[in-house]
Formats: C-alpha cells, sequence, structure tokens
C-alpha cells in the first residue's frame, strides 16, 4: 500500500512541493516521502488509538475530507510539524504544504478505495496495512461494516455486510459467468 500511496503524493505533489517556492527543490522528493510516511505512520497511530470510527467516517464518505475531519486535522497536524523540523519550513509554509496535500490525497484514496473499477486500493487492505494486528483490523472492518449500507454493499439489505451479499452482486451482475467475466477482463 505504501507504494501505491507514495505515487498519490507524487501525483497531488506537483503545485504542492515542486511548483512551490517555500520548499528548496533539493527536498522535493523528501518532502513527497515525508508526505507519504507521515499518511501511512498517522492512520497507523489512528488505528492504534482506537479510532476505527473516524476511520470508518473516512471511508464511509458522510463527513467531508477536509480541514474540519479529525483524521485530515491529525495527520496534517502531523506532516506540518514534521516538515517544519526535518527541513526547516516556517510554520505557515510547512502547514500550507500539509494542509495543500493531506486533503487532496485522502480524498483521493477514499474514492479509489470506494471504486469498483479500481483495485489499486482496496479497504480491506488499507485497513490491514495500518492496522498492525488482526485484532485491530476485524474491529476496524466490523465498524465499516456497521457503515455497509452507505457503501453500497448491503446488497441484501439484511443490516450486514457478508458473503451473503457477495453472492448477491454476482447474481445480479451475470452470476458465475459475470463474475468471471469480470476478473478475466472479458465484457
Amino acid at each position: 500500500m505504501f507504494e501505491q500511496l507514495t505515487q498519490l503524493v507524487q501525483q497531488y505533489g506537483g503545485d504542492a512541493v515542486v511548483n512551490n517556492s517555500a520548499v528548496p527543490n533539493e527536498h522535493n522528493e523528501a518532502v513527497i516521502s515525508e508526505t507519504s510516511s507521515s499518511i501511512f505512520e498517522g492512520l497507523k497511530k489512528i488505528a492504534s488509538e482506537g479510532g476505527g470510527e473516524q476511520l470508518a467516517g473516512l471511508f464511509n464518505g458522510n463527513s467531508p475530507i477536509d480541514s474540519s475531519n479529525p483524521v485530515v486535522q491529525q495527520i496534517t497536524q502531523q506532516l506540518s510539524g514534521n516538515l517544519g523540523e526535518k527541513f526547516g519550513l516556517s510554520s505557515a509554509d510547512s502547514s500550507g504544504v500539509a494542509s495543500n496535500l493531506i486533503p487532496q490525497i485522502l480524498g483521493s484514496l477514499v474514492n479509489k478505495a470506494k471504486d469498483p473499477n479500481d483495485s489499486s486500493f482496496q479497504i480491506s487492505d488499507i485497513i490491514n496495512s495500518i492496522s498492525g494486528n488482526s485484532g485491530q483490523a476485524s474491529g476496524i472492518m466490523d465498524t465499516i461494516s456497521k457503515y455497509g449500507t452507505q457503501f453500497g454493499l448491503d446488497q441484501n439489505n439484511d443490516g450486514k455486510v457478508d458473503v451473503a451479499d457477495a453472492l448477491a452482486v454476482t447474481k445480479s451482475k451475470g452470476g458465475i459467468a459475470g463474475l468471471f467475466g469480470k476478473l478475466f477482463g472479458s465484457k
């Protein structure tokens, strides 16, 4: 997951880092790397501190992914501090870089994770990567499952997301042939 996250940071880092005169050119790559690390470590920290509800809120799409979102706030503050400490950026400059990048990157991450046509990020892979242990991962996934209807994942409207929902998807999308068609790219 970290490699895909770094690609997202590079994608959005143009204006906020590369074309930003406050960030010396010799630090561009390091700032982008620091941004990836801060996001990944920030998500891990939130997961380890019992922030399953916050993470589920991030992925369920009910709360905006902007400066009002607690996950965005926490990671923005962490990155801002790291940029000032490691690269000598002023408080205003490091805060500007962080507040420009974090909402864009997390927004893109969430959109990609929720997009059934984009396999670059899977919600379960993200949660497993940041949780570190299966107990946390299952707790976070249970919370996300609780919000499954908001993801549109509860296909049979039984109030939970499970294997029956996966079967309902395969039936509604052309059965086993449709499933294999999706797997192997035929239409």
